[in-house]
C-alpha cells in the first residue's frame, strides 16, 4: 500500500501539471487569436489643383518642289511666330527653337511617282512656360500667324498642348493625413457596428499618387487623387 501511494503522488502531480500546461496553452491560443483580429479599410484624398506648368508645341508645316526656297520659307515662318510669342510676353529661355524635320518624298523607298509636292518640312518652336495663363491667352490669338500664311498643326498628337502639375511634394503631407483620416472613420464605424473595439494599426500602405485632367475640356485643372489602405486590430 505505502509503494502504492509512493508512485501514485508523483502521477497525480504529473497529471495537474499536463492539465495545467494545456489550460496554459489554450489561454495563450484564445488571447493571440483575439489579438489577431483585425479590419483593413481604405482612405481615399482628392484634391483639385490648377497646372503650374505648360508645354506648348507652335509647330507648322510646309511644302515645295524646290529646297533651297522651302529652307527659306520655312526660316522666315520660324522667325514670324518667334517674333510672335515674345509679343506675347515670352522670354527667350522659354522658347525652344526646333531644327526643322525636311522629307524628300521622291527618296522614300515605297515611292510612287509624282506625289504633289516634293519636299515636305515640319518645324516650330516649343514653349516650356510656367504661366499657364499667358499660354492661355496667346491661343487665343492665333489668328494673326494665320494672316501671315502660317497655320499651325494641331491635329497632330505630338504637338499638342500640355498642362502640368509639378507641386505634388507641396500637398502629399496633407492628402496622406485626410486619406489616413478617412480610413480610421470607416474603421471606428465598423467597429461599433460589430460590437468591437478598435485597436492600433497593425500595418498601412500608401498608394500612388494619380494626377488626371478634370474634363477634356479643361485639361488645366487637374486632380490629384491618393488611396490609403490601412490594418486596424480589433477587441471585445
Amino acid at each position: 500500500m505505502n509503494t502504492y501511494v509512493k508512485y501514485l503522488a508523483p502521477a497525480a502531480l504529473l497529471a495537474l501539471a499536463i492539465i495545467a500546461s494545456s489550460w496554459l496553452v489554450k489561454a495563450t491560443i484564445l488571447q493571440v487569436k483575439e489579438m489577431e483580429r483585425t479590419v483593413s479599410v481604405k482612405g481615399l484624398s482628392e484634391k483639385e489643383v490648377t497646372a503650374d506648368t505648360v508645354i506648348w508645341p507652335v509647330f507648322f508645316k510646309d511644302a515645295d518642289n524646290n529646297l533651297e526656297q522651302l529652307v527659306e520659307r520655312v526660316e522666315q515662318k520660324t522667325s514670324a511666330i518667334r517674333a510672335f510669342l515674345t509679343l506675347q510676353g515670352f522670354d527667350a529661355d522659354e522658347l525652344s527653337i526646333s531644327s526643322p524635320s525636311i522629307t524628300d518624298k521622291l527618296a522614300q523607298e515605297y515611292s510612287q511617282g509624282n506625289q504633289g509636292l516634293r519636299f515636305v518640312a515640319k518645324a516650330g518652336i516649343t514653349v516650356y512656360s510656367n504661366s499657364p495663363d499667358k499660354v492661355a491667352q496667346a491661343l487665343g490669338k492665333m489668328n494673326e500667324l494665320a494672316k501671315q500664311g502660317i497655320a499651325i498643326t494641331k491635329d497632330d498628337y505630338q504637338n499638342r498642348v500640355e498642362y502640368l502639375f509639378t507641386g505634388l511634394n507641396d500637398i502629399k503631407p496633407a492628402m496622406v493625413q485626410e486619406a489616413t483620416q478617412k480610413a480610421r472613420e470607416v474603421a471606428v464605424k465598423f467597429a461599433k457596428d460589430s460590437d468591437s473595439v478598435l485597436g492600433k494599426i497593425k500595418s498601412a500602405r500608401q498608394g500612388q499618387f494619380s494626377i488626371r485632367d478634370r474634363d477634356s475640356n479643361t485639361p488645366q485643372i487637374k486632380i490629384v487623387r491618393v488611396v490609403t489602405s490601412v490594418e486596424y486590430y480589433l477587441s471585445d
